[in-house]
């Protein structure tokens, strides 16, 4: 019997969960951030792609719970729960967060990116989820497919070839 497997993609400013043997994937990381929430054991993944580190500046009426790492975060777990997995079992990954474009002023506001990074990186050890590796920074574009089966992230980096974390 063959087991048909799904690619499940994921939008900017978007999110969506998987089970094995299907694969989910995101395109277009710049300063964008693909974050991985996977249960290794019952085989759960939820990718969301990030846009931007905080809500608070959003218009309140209609806000994107996707396009931010404070509210992204939460939900991705809380549908992965649903899905069942495991909360102690959590596990993540992530890629993205590059520089794009080079400003001349040190505003802290131009650098989205490494501000991603960081924001992320605060929910996930406000939820006692461990990084488990990351391939950040940088100033290229990326696109990110994983395997909940096999827990390996796979990295294309423009103009840098493909690599698995």
């Amino acid at each position: 019997m063959c087991e048909s497997i799904e690619l499940v993609k994921v939008g900017i400013a978007d999110l969506n969960i998987v089970k094995a043997p299907n694969l989910i994937r995101t395109s277009g990381l710049g300063s964008c951030v693909g974050l991985i929430l996977f249960d290794k054991t019952n085989e759960l993944a939820g990718l969301a792609h990030i846009m931007l580190p905080d809500s608070v500046l959003a218009n309140k009426t209609n806000v994107n719970i996707a396009k931010y790492a404070d509210t992204a975060i939460p939900e991705l777990i809380s549908r992965l729960i649903k899905a069942g997995a495991r909360e102690r079992n959590l596990q993540a990954k992530m890629a993205g967060g590059a520089q794009m474009f080079q400003f001349q002023t040190s505003s802290d506001l131009m650098r989205i990116g490494p501000r991603n990074v960081e924001a992320i990186k605060q929910q996930l050890r406000k939820y006692n989820i461990r990084l488990i590796s990351e391939d950040v920074g940088g100033n290229s574009g990326r696109t990110i497919e994983f395997n909940p089966k096999s827990c390996e992230l796979m990295i294309r980096t423009v103009n840098q070839g493909t690599k698995l974390i």
